[in-house]
């Protein structure tokens, strides 16, 4: 099995990954070629490897040796007992919904996948951006603020929640938007179907940075958009144990019981 390895594969703790049974690959060539991506890192690596797939229906295994490790299913001594249950298809592999974000510009159209959050947001401190909200090809409201967010619920707990958006568990199908220090009465987080379209218009006079998670992608001048929409080609991950989100949340963030 051609296996992928996002991270420093250099580690002693990816030693495992060297046998028989498998091939290390340094890159993701033919998408039908890979049988597995193993992520070694934080969160940031668990999103760049499923950017690198690009859709590609393949399981990605994350290891964690960042800080938070939300996303992450094993520790790196776990390693060799979580690769010996997926070779022998001991394990779930969990579905999580990514956006298809498309910028429409001057200069054309560009487009990416976002596990996280698209980030429309103000290019200079001191001011407001202005931009103008459509659902489902029908306008909602104008925000003036710093931003806007369009998260999936894996993004719910990332900088969405700094924002004080809604926690979502991510086995929910849902496209959150979440205002960025809005200067308006209407500053609530709005929780959509999966189906419906989501569209973010540059209104006014400056420009806006759009991010795709935490990755700089284009600056969009008034007049642009960016459409964010459901993909089908959601993103996969090996999960060892079925998941109480709730235990796992307050494990991750260090709640207590009371």
């Amino acid at each position: 099995m051609n296996v992928l390895i996002v991270g420093n594969s250099e580690r002693p703790d990816a030693a495992v990954l060297r046998s028989d049974a498998i091939e290390i690959v340094d890159s993701v060539g033919s998408a039908g070629e890979l049988g597995l991506v193993v992520s070694v890192g934080g969160d940031g690596t668990m999103l760049r490897a499923v950017a690198l797939l690009d859709g590609a229906p393949v399981p990605v295994l994350g290891v964690n040796v960042g800080l938070l490790g939300y996303l992450a299913e094993v520790e790196p001594s776990n390693l060799e007992t979580a690769l010996t249950r997926f070779f022998a298809h001991n394990v779930d592999i969990e579905q999580r919904l990514v956006l298809d974000v498309v910028a429409h510009t001057s200069s054309g159209t560009r487009h990416w996948r976002s596990l996280n959050e698209a980030s429309l947001e103000k290019q200079h401190a001191g001011q407001t951006v202005r931009l103008r909200l459509h659902i489902d090809g029908a306008p909602f409201t104008t925000y003036q603020a710093d931003g806007i967010l369009v998260a999936t619920p894996t993004g719910s707990t990332a900088y969405s929640m700094s924002a004080r958006g809604p926690v979502i568990s991510p086995g929910h199908q849902a496209i959150l938007i979440t205002p960025l220090a809005p200067h308006m009465l209407f500053d609530r987080s709005l929780v959509l179907r999966p189906d419906e379209a989501v569209e973010v218009e540059v209104v006014g006079q400056r420009p806006v940075g759009l991010t795709v998670d935490g990755q700089e992608a284009v600056v969009l001048n008034p007049g642009d958009r960016v459409s964010c929409s459901s993909s089908d080609r959601p993103a996969l991950f090996v999960r060892l144990e079925s998941r109480r989100f709730h235990q796992t949340l307050k494990a991750k963030f260090g709640l207590s019981d009371r």
